[in-house]
């Protein structure tokens, strides 16, 4: 199963400028140098916004697609394009730990790219989502965060009690090892990974943008998660797309929704595009 980034109408906002470092290394694991690309825009709002790179829990320096932050670059966030280690080879708890040592980097370095350090959110879609959550329920180190349709309980896909049997491949379990309840140890790693379990009573702020047409992520997945959060008393929000599935064509609207979420809770206002 893969989660697909759907292409986003940026025809309003081809010509905002900005630029780009690219292959800045956040960490380093397994041997492999974990890297996040930095887009500036020219006028900054001092807020930055890490966009995680993810589609499948597979991720890459070649998957970064600057047109699918625009609207951000245009409102003045400085974007953190983050890649992760990629599934199959890296479980998904490896690509968690990947994009939570992501938020430490751009935390402690955020005054080196103008960005003040507690003016931080996450952004991501489907896997990417996942991982944009992951940062707001076991990390430390975002305000805010927008996910689109993203995964929340792997112990409850669509019904309850039904575990996501695709996600067994990803889980990093040692199947070689005789010793292994792999029932009971799939069981433990599908809710280590599910952010639902994870939710805390300081969580930051949520936007969740959800169609309620997804056969790939079922729609109970967002709201669970807001119920609980809300449960919990965080600030959370979810919009419902009428006939939409795992993404849709022109999701340039919902990108400016967005980006007045984090302007409200980054920003203190809503920060209409420059």
């Amino acid at each position: 199963m893969f989660f697909l980034m759907p292409l986003v109408s940026v025809a309003a906002i081809a010509n905002t400028n900005f630029t780009r470092v690219e292959d800045v290394v956040y960490a380093r694991r397994a041997g492999t140098a974990l890297t996040l690309d930095v887009f500036t825009p020219a006028s900054t709002n001092g807020c930055g916004l890490l966009w995680i790179v993810s589609s499948g829990y597979g991720s890459s320096h070649e998957a970064i697609k600057p047109e699918y932050f625009r609207a951000f670059l245009a409102r003045g966030y400085t974007m953190f394009a983050v890649v992760h280690r990629s599934a199959p080879r890296f479980s998904v708890s490896e690509a968690e730990q990947d994009v939570l040592l992501a938020g430490s980097f751009v935390r402690s370095n955020a005054v080196r790219y103008g960005v003040n350090p507690d003016r931080l959110g996450a952004i991501g879609a489907s896997a990417g989502g996942h991982l944009a959550l992951t940062l707001a329920t076991k990390g430390k180190d975002v305000a805010c965060v927008t996910a689109f349709f993203p995964p929340t309980d792997y112990l409850n896909y669509g019904t309850t009690g039904l575990e996501a049997a695709w996600i067994a491949p990803l889980l990093g379990m040692n199947t070689n090892d005789a010793q292994l309840d792999i029932a009971l140890e799939g069981t433990r790693l599908r809710r280590e990974i599910s952010p639902i379990y994870f939710v805390r009573s300081n969580q930051p702020p949520v936007l969740i943008i959800q169609g309620d047409k997804d056969y790939m992520v079922p729609p109970d997945q967002a709201r669970s998660f807001v119920k609980r959060s809300e449960e919990l008393g965080n600030q959370t929000k979810l919009i419902i797309k009428q006939g939409c599935g795992h993404g849709w064509a022109d999701m340039g609207a919902d990108m400016d929704t967005a980006g007045d979420w984090f302007g409200t809770h980054l920003r203190g206002k809503a920060s209409p595009a420059k």
